[in-house]
């Protein structure tokens, strides 16, 4: 009596257990099939049988079933040296042929025979989302080692983009005034290339700049337009040399935005970077469209960018704005961009989604609502013209104005004083903040032009 009771317990806690059991002779040969004596139906639920399966074809440790080509031979391997394994970690796939992982312990011993085989009884756990929180733990830690080494960047290249701004300024300002003056055609030509080149430089450094300031959330109307051909200009040389075509078709007359302008480029970057890893890294080149449009009856401005790449599989689709999600290599990218994005757009009460249709290709639209709607849901009205007009500015005195000029930069100083000179202004010039004192003391000007970033200031 006792020992019927003893295997009713035991088989309630085979049926019942919360790890799956499997009782089976396992093939050392290759070509033989394991042989199944016994699975309980937590095993079948880890590898995804159905209950209806024959116990026999149940065989969740074939050659088959293994990731990983060498795993079988190891597991093989250990059970015959050392008659069992302890918390064996596999990656195996599923009846559905879906991956999971599993830890494994197992007691095996050679079963008698011509053709050797081991008899085992194992206890398999899964342990899939504890391998996917591990995995996740690490790409946040990979993050948060990428977001350390980008603040590192952002402040050197903020610090080289400042360095450079004075002698850029200095260039502009001298090649400005010497073109309009008569020169032979040969020197205008030079000195119309000097003030072209100088404009493309300093256009880079305002780049370098926007991107490596840390700044609070400012809104303001902004025309969209404008946006996205700064967002492409900063791309061109990459688009250039990697042989994608940028076709521009936004359209004339959109009403603005209410937007921050550094974020919405933040996102429009994030896009056009995304379509062209997409293209190069499917056909190594491609055709970038960029699209705007107005939507009058909802009042809405809408921008698209779409590539002639492989396309956004469905699965893709339903966690691309997830954040860390990326279909990237390591180290190809941080699974950051587009949660960037959609947070963003998500803020300015838009709408970002993307669309793939079968045939190939890809688009990201982000849709906001005009300035004029946005700014009424914030119960204010758009500044009109006549009144920023009507706002006091300062006038100048009567008498020629003076203007003290206060830079450290030798050349820059130069240039800004010779410029204001010709406008008619009265010009002394200072190289640092006592100097500037001391001329303050001497005479007052009416107007003071300062570098707040220079030695005693």
């Amino acid at each position: 009596m006792a020992g019927r009771s003893r295997t009713e317990t035991f088989a309630r806690l085979f049926e019942t257990v919360h790890e799956g059991v499997y009782i089976a002779s396992l093939a050392c040969r290759a070509g033989d099939r394991d042989e199944t004596f016994a699975v309980n139906p937590h095993l079948r639920l880890i590898f995804g049988y159905p209950p209806e399966t024959p116990e026999q074809d149940v065989r969740p440790f074939e050659t088959s079933q293994f990731v990983d080509p060498q795993g079988r031979g190891q597991l093989i391997t250990q059970l015959t040296n050392e008659g069992f394994v302890t918390n064996h970690l596999l990656r195996l796939r599923r009846a559905d042929n879906r991956q999971v992982w599993v830890e494994v312990t197992a007691r095996a011993e050679a079963r008698p025979g011509r053709v050797r085989r081991l008899n085992v009884e194992a206890l398999v756990r899964d342990v899939t989302d504890r391998k996917r929180l591990e995995h996740q733990a690490r790409d946040l830690y990979h993050q948060l080692l990428q977001s350390e080494k980008l603040a590192a960047l952002g402040q050197t290249i903020s610090g080289v983009a400042h360095e450079l701004n004075n002698p850029l300024a200095s260039i502009l300002s001298w090649a400005e005034r010497l073109v309009e003056r008569p020169v032979d055609p040969t020197v205008r030509r030079g000195l119309q290339a000097i003030l072209t080149e100088s404009e493309r430089a300093a256009r880079i450094v305002r780049n370098l700049l926007t991107f490596a300031r840390k700044r609070p959330t400012t809104r303001s109307m902004v025309n969209i337009n404008h946006v996205v051909r700064e967002t492409l200009a900063m791309r061109a040389y990459e688009h250039r040399v990697t042989n994608i075509t940028v076709i521009d078709a936004l359209a004339s007359g959109l009403p603005d935005v209410f937007a921050d302008a550094y974020q919405m480029q933040q996102v429009l970057l994030n896009l056009v970077i995304n379509a062209e890893q997409a293209m190069l890294a499917a056909n190594g080149r491609g055709t970038l469209v960029v699209r705007t449009w107005l939507d009058a009856e909802h009042s809405l401005v809408l921008v698209e960018v779409n590539d002639d790449g492989p396309g956004i599989p469905d699965e893709v689709k339903a966690r691309i704005f997830d954040p860390f999600f990326t279909t990237k290599e390591v180290g190809k990218g941080t699974g950051l961009g587009l949660t960037v994005a959609y947070a963003i757009v998500q803020e300015h009460n838009g709408r970002i989604w993307t669309e793939s249709p079968p045939q190939g290709g890809a688009s990201f639209f982000v849709e906001l609502p005009t300035g004029e709607t946005a700014l009424k849901a914030l119960g204010a009205e758009p500044p009109s013209f006549h009144e920023t007009e009507q706002k006091n500015g300062l006038a100048l005195p009567p008498s020629q104005p003076r203007v003290l000029v206060v830079e450290d930069e030798t050349a820059l100083a130069a240039a800004v004083a010779e410029a204001l000179g010709d406008a008619g202004f009265e010009v002394e010039r200072a190289g640092d903040g006592e100097e500037a004192l001391a001329c303050l003391r001497e005479r007052p000007s009416d107007l003071i032009v300062c570098d707040l970033k220079m030695p005693r200031i």
